[in-house]
């Protein structure tokens, strides 16, 4: 399952399409205040280079830190993307693509934000809010 996969997928109402290309599988699960807020629920999502999106005009940008980016159909409010300004690749919202079968979560994020109300079953990796930010924050100048 090492190899790259190629997906495509669309937003609830279909103004949004798009392409992509997955280096792997593997959903993540973020349990962020922010995450929980934009997504209702944490944010399930699957790490994407290469992105081409159809019907561009229909995607909302929200500006959510200094680094990052979420996206959003305009017509339906579909979370599409989270994007890390200075990268090329998304974070592409897991329930969009139109095939899901190979996909698989592999690592949970801000696993000490998330509230106790829900549990994931799946084995996965966990992270709490402070490894994350040592090992992906932008470094302060």
């Amino acid at each position: 399952m090492g190899e790259k996969l190629e997906l495509s997928g669309r937003c609830l109402c279909g103004a949004v399409s798009f392409d992509a290309t997955a280096s792997r599988p593997r959903v993540s699960v973020c349990h962020c205040d922010m995450c929980r807020r934009w997504s209702a629920g944490p944010f399930m999502s699957l790490n994407c280079e290469a992105v081409t999106f159809e019907n561009q005009d229909n995607i909302g940008r929200i500006r959510s830190s200094d680094w990052a980016e979420r996206g959003f159909c305009t017509k339906c409010g579909s979370n599409l993307f989270y994007h890390l300004v200075d990268s090329g690749d998304h974070q592409m919202a897991a329930g969009l693509f139109d095939d899901q079968s190979k996909l698989r979560m592999s690592l949970q994020v801000f696993t000490d934000r998330k509230p106790d109300f829900y549990d994931f079953a799946n084995e996965t990796r966990k992270m709490t809010a402070a490894e994350v930010i040592a090992l992906y924050a932008p470094a302060l100048e």
